[in-house]
């Protein structure tokens, strides 16, 4: 298999383990204070993003994400993800929620936040970013996929 394809697919395993596929507990409540920060956070990386900063993005990423998919696999893969969509036209939260548990990944504080998003190449696209709560306190992001 060409290491290209087998970047493409760890890389999509670990976003499908760490998205918001599967089974998940989310808290009956919620917590509205994470997910406003949880929303915060995923705005600012999607917007390195946006502008092509893959490696500042790449900063504010969880210490189990870095674990999982090294920095330069992560450059590669989402330039090649990213770069043919084009130019962002638009972007909106559609929904946000608050987890306490996301198949194949730590019990934790997770928000998985989507968007309804328009890029020049690619019109009603749904990103699916989630940050989760660092051990160190912080939030940063764990998961990114774009369907």
């Amino acid at each position: 298999m060409g290491s290209k394809k087998y970047l493409s697919i760890v890389f999509l395993l670990v976003l499908l383990v760490l998205s918001a596929c599967g089974k998940k507990e989310s808290s009956e409540k919620g917590n509205p204070e994470a997910e406003k920060i949880a929303v915060e956070v995923a705005g600012q990386w999607l917007n390195l993003n946006d502008d092509g900063q893959y490696a500042q993005g790449w900063d504010l990423t969880s210490e189990y994400f870095k674990k999982a998919v090294g920095e330069e696999m992560w450059e590669k893969q989402l330039t090649a993800v990213r770069e043919p969509l084009g130019k962002l036209i638009r972007r909106k939260v559609i929904s946000r929620e608050y987890m306490t548990s996301m198949p194949g990944a730590p019990d934790g504080e997770y928000v998985v936040i989507q968007y309804s998003t328009d890029f020049e190449n690619k019109k009603n696209a749904i990103e699916t970013v989630t940050p989760m709560k660092d051990k160190d306190g912080k939030w940063r992001v764990s998961a990114y996929f774009i369907k």
